[in-house]
Formats: C-alpha cells, sequence, structure tokens
C-alpha cells in the first residue's frame, strides 16, 4: 500500500505544477481570437522566403586513387552524411609534427582507405572556427573517425596509420553490414 501511495506522490510531483493562465473551453471556435490573446499583424511578421534554400552539394570519396584531402572551411559535415566517413585531423599550426606525420599515413596507404568511403578533412587553423571544429571541440592534435551516418566513432589524441584506420571502420557495424560480415538489421 505505501508503494501505490509512493508512486502517486511520485506521478504527481511530475506533472509539475498548476498552469497560471485560464483554462481553455473545448467548446470556443479556435478561429475567432480570444480577448486574452492578442491578434496578430501579418504586415509586422517577418517575410517568408519564397526562394528554396540552395541544395547542399554531395561529396563523395574518390573511387580511384587516394582519398580527397578537403580543408575544413571548404566543407560541412552535412555533405557526407551517407556517402563518405569523413576522418577529420586537426591540429593548431599547419606545422604541427604530429599533424604533418598524420596526413603522410593517411596518404601512403589511401588506396585502402578510398575502398572504406574515406575522406579527410583537415584542420589546423582553429582561427577560422570551422562548422567542424565547433561540432568536435578538439584539444590540440586530434584524429575523429565519423561514419556515415554522422555520429563520431573514434576520437585519438595520438598519431594512428591508415591501417589501424581502416580495421576500425571495418569493426563498425555500418560497414560491417556494407561487406556483408554484420547482422541484419531488424
Amino acid at each position: 500500500m505505501k508503494l501505490k501511495f509512493l508512486i502517486f506522490v511520485m506521478a504527481l510531483a511530475a506533472m509539475g505544477p498548476a498552469r497560471e493562465g485560464p483554462v481553455p473551453d473545448p467548446e470556443a471556435d479556435p478561429d475567432v481570437a480570444s480577448a486574452s490573446e492578442p491578434q496578430r499583424n501579418p504586415s509586422r511578421l517577418p517575410p517568408v522566403s519564397q526562394q528554396p534554400d540552395p541544395p547542399v552539394p554531395v561529396v563523395t570519396p574518390l573511387a580511384e586513387g587516394s582519398p580527397a584531402l578537403l580543408d575544413a572551411t571548404e566543407v560541412t559535415p552535412q555533405q557526407f552524411l551517407w556517402n563518405a566517413r569523413p576522418v577529420v585531423v586537426f591540429a593548431d599550426t599547419p606545422d604541427d609534427p604530429a599533424f604533418l606525420q598524420q596526413v603522410a599515413a593517411l596518404e601512403r596507404d589511401s588506396r585502402a582507405l578510398a575502398a572504406r568511403d574515406v575522406v579527410v578533412v583537415v584542420d589546423s587553423d582553429p582561427a577560422a572556427n570551422s562548422l567542424w571544429r565547433q561540432q568536435l571541440r578538439p584539444r590540440g592534435f586530434s584524429l575523429v573517425v565519423i561514419d556515415k551516418d554522422g555520429q563520431v566513432k573514434i576520437r585519438r589524441p595520438s598519431l594512428w596509420d591508415a591501417r589501424e584506420v581502416g580495421r576500425a571502420i571495418d569493426r563498425l557495424p555500418l560497414r560491417r553490414q556494407e561487406i556483408g560480415r554484420g547482422s541484419a538489421v531488424r
């Protein structure tokens, strides 16, 4: 009995405080404005754009050769959604030795990365404050692997060669489905 009372009290508390305004009349005509609700002036509303938003260009990984090395200020994460796996390499300066070694390591074994639909995005200018930097918030050197669904899968503050990146990507659920070794979607 005490448990039921406790559950009732918790449910009542979860409902929150009572409304402060008047109770709406369910039989009132919704098209007729009430006296308490001010009428909206259509001339004071912001103008609605008649131009549709331009479509977001889709960037796909290169079929042959190496994956593209793209500057973070030129592309957005939405461009790769469901098309490619961005591997983002961050550094505070373009002369960072870890940054240079990481980019060189990814370029060395680029065919394996291209087979996994990888595009390499580089961001070595914190002052540019790219969308990648705003969303991922790296500190210093960082390697971030993002899957095709747009979720961050791996963050590394140290160097990784292309073989390790490829193996990590092969363990991702979407990649396992692509190569036919994953469990079927239920």
